[in-house]
């Protein structure tokens, strides 16, 4: 072997024992925060990485020359600078709402179960026939605030003569946040009826969407919250309860996830602290009340982008090149641990079923052709609740049904307008009960 190549070897060789010598104390670090779930901000596991470190250099220092002693000290101070940056906040550590709408005041109201949430309401805004029964909205998430994009369309169902309502579940958007042990689904359900008792205006027809249309489902199942009903919409439910959850099944037709163009704009991900807190997070290796940050910071610093092909994964792979702007980055909001704690609960909950088969309120289900949601989730609620009159399979659209692309709101509101009044459905009713094992056949 030639000098310059042994040189080469010997160089690479020093290289990789300097990179392990400053990783090593990194992955202690992080081993350290996941088992101190992150306490006082992560300086636990950073002053243990710290002082374990400084021990082991001077161990190895021992038997060297004063000059050279200072050698192991290197990469213990390369760690501890950069490990230091996953214990520094970027953004405010107080909860930081989004500014006021525009187009639509914000109400605060405080229901009877402490929660503090930001109502919208959209009254009947055309000259015709104006429906007595005030419709609610139950936004997807969970724990998100209510995109620009879904205050469009309820501003359509309002121009077609509904008293429309809706509130943002607490911690999400604009309402007060709970404490982290508060977050549960049943506690989003009891919010529901304490909305419904506080509005005082009778039974209410609903549109529960994704994470709300678990929180509606479940309600169906609760005999003392489904009195408050009149008509409930079931539009593309996530998973009902923890035998559901467990489901891993067909999904709908091919979505945008892997074709649509990468979303743009800050990521919270690219900075350390968050990377590492949302990551192990993510992963169960750190609780949604970790102590590395806490619930008012987390929401502060998560953007739309970092829920990445989330967002397109709600559209059909046609629509991959013209995916809408959902929202603005002043109006965004989600609460990444607040969602994960409220999606454990469904999954740790046992089945609803049996209550869910004795549901007398009329309601019907919305599923979409592109829907990335296992179908399962979808076909679960069908098969239990007995009073699904209809079920309304959307051509064309991915989850989020009412997109603002092409006629798609429209044809959304006119599926749900036709079942509200009692009218012929615009589209054939399919799925039945009886077509279900056909329909996970064929629609994937």
């Amino acid at each position: 072997m030639s000098k310059p190549a042994v040189r080469l070897v010997r160089f690479t060789g020093r290289l990789l024992r300097a990179l392990a010598a400053v990783a090593t104390p990194a992955v202690v670090f992080l081993a350290l925060i996941a088992l101190t779930d992150g306490a006082g901000s992560g300086l636990a596991a950073w002053f243990t990485t710290l002082g374990a470190g400084t021990v082991l250099a001077l161990w190895r220092g021992r038997h060297r020359t004063w000059p050279a002693r200072l050698v192991p000290f290197l990469p213990v101070i390369i760690a501890a600078a950069l490990t230091a940056t996953v214990c520094i906040p970027t953004v405010p550590t107080a909860r930081r709402h989004p500014p006021a709408l525009p187009f639509v005041d914000a109400q605060h109201w405080n229901l009877a179960t402490g929660s503090r949430v930001a109502v919208y309401h959209y009254p009947p805004a055309n000259p015709g026939p104006r429906h007595p029964v005030p419709f609610v909205y139950l936004h997807g998430g969970p724990v998100r605030g209510i995109s620009v994009q879904d205050h469009r369309f309820l501003q359509l169902l309002a121009h077609q003569g509904y008293d429309v309502y809706a509130y943002e579940q607490a911690g999400g958007g604009r309402s007060d946040l709970l404490p982290m042990d508060q977050y549960t689904i049943s506690r989003s359900v009891r919010d529901l009826a304490a909305f419904v008792d506080r509005l005082d205006k009778g039974k209410v027809d609903i549109l529960g969407f994704s994470g709300g249309g678990v929180v509606l489902t479940r309600a169906l199942a609760d005999p003392s919250v489904a009195a408050r009903l009149h008509r409930a919409i079931v539009a593309e439910p996530g998973p009902m309860d923890g035998p559901t959850a467990h489901i891993t099944g067909h999904k709908g037709r091919a979505s945008a996830r892997s074709l649509a163009p990468a979303p743009t704009g800050p990521r919270s991900t690219h900075v350390p602290r968050y990377a590492v807190a949302f990551g192990l997070m993510r992963l169960g290796l750190l609780t949604p009340d970790t102590g590395l940050i806490g619930q008012a910071e987390g929401d502060n610093a998560f953007t739309a982008a970092d829920l990445g092909s989330d967002t397109a994964s709600a559209y059909c792979a046609r629509d991959a090149h013209r995916i809408p702007s959902e929202d603005t980055a002043q109006n965004f909001s989600f609460s990444p641990a607040a969602s994960l704690r409220v999606q454990q609960t469904v999954k740790a909950s046992p089945s609803i079923a049996p209550l869910l088969r004795q549901s007398r309120t009329p309601a019907m289900l919305m599923i979409a052709e592109c829907s990335s949601q296992v179908r399962q989730w979808a076909t679960a609620v069908l098969a239990d609740d007995p009073a699904i009159q209809r079920t309304q399979y959307m051509p064309g659209v991915g989850h989020h049904m009412w997109n603002g692309l092409d006629d798609n709101n429209h044809r959304a509101a006119a599926v749900i307008t036709a079942f509200l009044q009692d009218e012929p459905a615009p589209l054939p009713n399919h799925p039945t009960r009886d077509e279900i094992p056909t329909f996970l056949r064929d629609h994937k």
